[in-house]
């Protein structure tokens, strides 16, 4: 083999990109000191830092934001720092979108747009902004150390010291794994903190991997997402709580789990200490969660139900509780919170034995989304959880028990359960003939339907109406069946045959509350174990502070 050496005046560099954040940095030594940005100098700053074109990641979930950064991004002069291809878990403020109205931003990369789905779906039309992909977590979070990695990555954290480590509390959720993406393929990481101290409580991202902190001139923006108030509990969802309980965990050992945000996942939370107590399932089921800290989960916790929670972030006001009791949650020597986005969506995806959501429409073969017309609402981590892991080999009761098959090679599956009631608000039908995500492909020209949670991976759907256990249907035909013979009088409840009712019955593809020995007018309100914020202060001996807006005391 003939080896054919580069010229000497040819040599390949391979330090381009080290070169090159080499420059950016000399280019801010006037306005810095040191790493520390001057709160009022961090327009200036970014304008020479990023660069046009840039990839830029922006730390914004469903709950933390970098909203000091992204305020500042919003400021920058468009003729100096343009087409920008943003890099976002979540699309949840003003300014997000702003960048694009300007210009400073041309494509974005998200996982979830709740707050501004209408407006986004709006400006995707009128084109002014092009679409990357809509993905899960994990699968951006996995584009960023692939072919999405950022050359700029803006984050959030409670506190830095002047070495710039980071202490971030009770919601680190993904702040490690965006700087890591760029920290290590020589990107420029700004971290906005709300204090700078001379000694931090613990370090949770290390100072060598940050270039810069700004002191924000407010505390990041924080969302009390999964907080529920049980005053909104209504008799329905403690019907559907019951039903979960008794037909899907009791039945299947159901011992770790997830739990979607919603009022009926809440209600369920709430029963485990008096209805779960009395069918004697303590020790039995919903011992260990991939949850965030939950306040309607404090009673369970407080009645010995719960043996580990491990958290996505934190929640507003759950600071203290979680403090005093760390052998239930993940928490550091200071007491705080330890919370990890990345990982605990993989925990979701591939260590519990059961998920369990809600949605906004749901088709007769159990496909769902909550993308519906004009809305480009995204996914979140819902398709992460909700699905069936082929990668998964370790069993569990539960998981063995979704097996229908003889063969020596059968193996089990995750559950996934969806609970909907068979009309949302509006009367609008949540079982449709169609998903409105057909229309959003076309009319929004994605590639693929944004489904959030595909048929073939649903285990069972519980309504008020009972149970359909579509993992033993064997047809297409018979899962039609059982999933009309549950979706009350919507287009497609309609179509069941209530001759067959019987039959789906005793082949156990449905089950009713009667057949699950729960009594529909025992499904009260006073069933559940605090019936309002109030109560779950006191079930926490003071130590749950929740924020005013749930205060009616």
């Amino acid at each position: 083999m003939v080896m054919i050496k580069q010229a000497e005046g040819q040599k390949k560099s391979w330090t381009t990109r080290l070169d090159a954040k080499k420059k950016r940095i000399e280019s801010v030594k006037g306005l810095v000191e040191g790493i520390l940005i001057p709160t009022e100098h961090i327009v200036d700053a970014m304008e020479k830092l990023i660069r046009p074109g840039d990839r830029v990641v922006m730390e914004g979930n469903n709950q933390k934001q970098a909203s000091f950064l992204s305020e500042a991004l919003a400021q920058i002069n468009p003729k100096k720092v343009h087409d920008l291809h943003m890099i976002m878990s979540s699309i949840s403020r003003p300014e997000h979108l702003d960048l694009f109205e300007k210009g400073i931003a041309k494509k974005v990369d998200f996982a979830y747009a709740g707050p501004q789905s209408l407006r986004m779906a709006q400006m995707l039309e009128d084109g002014k902004l092009t679409m990357g992909e809509i993905h899960t977590y994990i699968e951006l979070y996995g584009r960023l150390f692939i072919d999405l990695i950022p050359s700029v990555a803006l984050v959030a954290a409670d506190k830095a010291d002047r070495n710039g480590n980071l202490y971030t509390g009770p919601n680190t959720e993904e702040t490690p794994t965006l700087v890591e993406a760029a920290a290590f393929r020589d990107g420029i990481v700004i971290a906005q903190v709300n204090e700078l101290l001379d000694e931090l409580p613990r370090v949770d991202v290390p100072g060598s991997w940050i270039d810069f902190i700004v002191v924000a001139d407010q505390p990041y923006e924080l969302e009390p997402l999964f907080t529920r108030d049980p005053r909104h509990i209504t008799d329905i969802q403690v019907l559907q709580a019951m039903t979960v309980i008794r037909g899907i965990y009791e039945k299947h050992q159901v011992q770790s789990l997830n739990h979607g945000i919603g009022y009926n996942t809440a209600a369920i939370e709430l029963l485990l200490p008096t209805y779960g107590e009395s069918l004697g399932l303590k020790g039995k089921i919903c011992k260990h969660w991939a949850l965030n800290p939950h306040p309607t989960l404090i009673p369970a916790i407080e009645s010995g139900w719960v043996e580990s929670v491990h958290c996505f972030g934190g929640e507003v006001g759950m600071e203290k509780y979680v403090a005093a009791r760390r052998d239930v949650f993940f928490t550091g020597r200071d007491g705080s919170l330890r919370s990890n986005r990345t990982l605990c969506q993989m925990a979701g995806q591939y260590a519990v034995d059961l998920f369990i959501g809600s949605t906004l429409q749901l088709d007769h073969d159990g496909n769902s989304s909550t993308v519906t017309r004009g809305r480009l609402t995204g996914y979140g981590g819902a398709p992460n959880m909700g699905h069936n892991p082929g990668g998964r080999r370790h069993s569990t009761p539960a998981w063995l028990n979704m097996m229908t098959s003889e063969d020596p090679l059968a193996y089990g599956k995750k559950l996934v359960v969806q609970v909907v009631e068979t009309f949302q608000a509006g009367n609008k039908p949540v079982f449709v003939e169609s998903l409105d995500a057909i229309d959003v492909k076309k009319d929004s020209g994605l590639a693929i339907a944004p489904v959030m949670i595909y048929g073939d991976d649903v285990t069972h759907v519980v309504t008020e109406e009972g149970i359909a256990y579509l993992y033993k249907t064997d047809s297409m035909e018979k899962r039609r069946e059982a999933l009309s013979a549950v979706a009350g009088v919507t287009s497609v409840g309609l179509k069941h045959d209530s001759a067959k009712t019987a039959e789906l019955r005793r082949e156990g593809l449905i089950a009713l509350p009667e057949d699950l020995q729960i009594r529909r007018t025992d499904a009260k309100r006073s069933l559940l174990a605090a019936k309002s914020v109030e109560e779950i202060v006191e079930w926490s001996e003071g130590l749950y502070e929740p924020p005013s807006k749930f205060k009616s005391w």
